[in-house]
């Protein structure tokens, strides 16, 4: 079984509830792995005090031009065809923009005299570890590095062929969101009730369902804003998971990295119930 636990915005609590469902399945005798997909800013391996056993570096293919068998001019089918703008024509040759590079390999392809050969990029970390008795794997991008998709794709590659992968999506509805998604049989959408929270929430429901993926809600800080969410989700016939009640006391043992489970043991409770719920939707086969 593969979920997605997604946010419109940041901050919404999504890695919280990432971190707390895998902790709760784990304790359950599940085999379990937490992928954290946000490889811009990682933090779901502080919330378990996971050491990293290992860490692979991983580049992507860019291409190379070899000037002394380029056709120039008369050709530039790679400069013509790539749709990011990484090859252009300037100063009699074609120059190559690695950081723009998505490596599709079209231009090794296209190329007729074989002018084109291959470099590398380095793109990041993939990592593995545990904590707490969870297996964590999880990516940390290259600094300067643009594209964060290339990277989550090595990251979900690498998890567990078995048992339960809990992916923390980046937040917001942008493409390292979308790769997150690929291939996922659950997603669960975190939101927090307050306008903008609301207003991101939304966007993200409409993500999912171009997608055609089955979705659940999870609303966190229940009680700290307004009810708008929970008509919304009402409305728009979505299943409510779980509510996380807000408290002064969460906050803290959040911000020591400390997971809920353990600082507060009454949200066992409503793990086991969104646990629960979530299972009922996925044998419901609901979207």
């Amino acid at each position: 079984m593969r979920l997605a636990i997604i946010s419109g915005k940041g901050g919404t609590g999504k890695t919280t509830v990432a971190v707390n469902l895998a902790l709760y399945l784990q304790k359950e005798g599940q085999k379990v792995c937490l992928a954290d997909c946000d490889v811009e800013e990682p933090n779901a391996h502080f919330f378990l005090d996971a050491a990293w056993s290992r860490e692979n570096r991983q580049t992507v293919a860019v291409p190379e031009i070899d000037n002394t068998k380029c056709l120039g001019e008369s050709c530039l089918q790679c400069v013509n065809e790539c749709r990011f703008n990484s090859l252009i024509w300037i100063a009699d040759k074609v120059m190559v923009f690695p950081e723009l590079c998505h490596a599709c390999g079209l231009c090794f392809f296209l190329c007729p005299v074989q002018a084109v050969d291959e470099s590398t990029r380095e793109i990041g970390l993939v990592r593995h570890g545990k904590g707490r008795g969870v297996e964590v794997c999880g990516g940390l991008l290259r600094i300067g590095e643009a594209m964060a998709p290339p990277l989550i794709r090595r990251v979900l590659k690498s998890t567990p062929g078995q048992g339960i992968v809990i992916a923390d999506a980046p937040p917001g509805t942008s493409c390292p969101v979308m790769e997150t998604l690929r291939d996922v049989d659950y997603v669960i959408l975190v939101g927090e009730p307050n306008p903008f929270g609301l207003h991101d929430f939304k966007i993200a429901v409409e993500l999912v369902r171009k997608l055609g993926l089955a979705l659940g809600t999870v609303i966190n800080r229940d009680g700290m804003g307004d009810d708008q969410m929970e008509k919304y989700i009402r409305h728009e016939r979505l299943p409510l998971l779980a509510r996380l009640p807000y408290s002064r006391q969460a906050a803290a043992a959040c911000s020591r990295a400390e997971p809920l489970l353990e600082a507060m043991p009454e949200f066992k409770e409503i793990y086991r119930n969104m646990w629960e719920n979530l299972q009922k939707e996925m044998q419901a086969g609901g979207k």
